[in-house]
């Protein structure tokens, strides 16, 4: 992965990417204000995840179809092996069934950048609930470290935010282990030089796999000389019983919340163009194995 640093100023708005405008405003006599945030639920020694693409829409836009090559659905590979998100970003805007998208990184743990075990990660979108396109939200991140798991919506229509009508409804819920998804687009060798966040230095480096996105088998068995065989990733086998990997929330804020950010004081777009903020801890460990 492309190994890039975050600026600590950057913390509370980072990664922010939109349509636009800083904040893809609303129509201020409509425009309500969104509070969207990613919790990372893996036990310690877990399973991380790269920061999250969020899109709000009309119900048209796709990220995947199970037993389907991602060819099909341009930026989502790009996604899922390198936690890269410019280029989805690129289609939703290309597709038109939205406009109001963003990118939430993890400023809290000991990576800037992937959202570590136990950090909420949290972005505030402003939308006009009358839009047909503010009614559904979509969602994916990539799970590391790993060759191309992932974690997303496959029907666009699954979580829808606003009724008919306009009003709210929100999001709340958990994806667990057993749901994370393999996007058959790279071998899941696990070698450090072909594995996000395990020891890969540049993007779209793993070995093509010319597959169909499948519910992931898990990672390699302990022994194997792979992820699972790491200190750092000892309790990463998300395929256990009751492993839950991310909590998504999507809550309506209140007019009297006072630390909702105006799209004025944010510090900029940053575009993502390949998800890796390797931290030298994981660096090290990776020649190690």
């Amino acid at each position: 992965m492309n190994i890039q640093t975050v600026s600590s100023s950057a913390r509370a708005v980072i990664g922010l990417l939109v349509t636009g405008s800083l904040l893809a405003v609303a129509s201020a006599a409509s425009a309500v204000t969104l509070k969207v945030s990613i919790e990372n639920l893996a036990p310690s020694n877990g399973t991380l995840l790269t920061p999250l693409w969020v899109g709000f829409h009309n119900g048209d836009f796709d990220i995947y179809d199970r037993d389907v090559s991602l060819d099909l659905f341009p930026g989502t590979e790009s996604l899922v092996e390198d936690g890269a998100t410019q280029e989805i970003s690129d289609r939703f805007t290309e597709v038109g069934a939205g406009t109001v998208q963003g990118t939430i990184f993890g400023a809290e743990g000991t990576n800037n950048g992937p959202i570590d075990v136990g950090e909420t990660a949290t972005l505030f979108f402003e939308v006009d609930p009358t839009l047909s396109s503010s009614r559904f939200f979509s969602y994916a991140s990539m799970v590391i470290p790993s060759n191309d798991a992932f974690i997303a919506n496959g029907n666009p229509t699954a979580h829808p935010i606003f009724d008919e009508a306009g009003n709210f409804i929100g999001a709340d819920f958990i994806e667990l282990g057993a749901d994370v998804l393999d996007g058959g687009t790279e071998v899941n060798d696990e070698l450090p030089m072909n594995t996000a966040f395990f020891g890969q230095t540049a993007p779209n480096t793993g070995v093509d796999e010319n597959g169909v996105v499948t519910i992931h088998p898990g990672f390699n068995s302990v022994g194997s000389g792979g992820i699972l065989d790491a200190p750092q990733f000892a309790n990463a086998d998300f395929k256990a019983e009751g492993y839950q990997v991310a909590r998504i929330r999507v809550e309506l804020v209140e007019e009297d919340v006072q630390d909702v950010p105006e799209p004025t004081t944010v510090l900029g777009m940053l575009a993502v163009g390949g998800a890796f903020w390797l931290s030298r801890r994981h660096r090290e460990n990776a020649r190690g194995l």
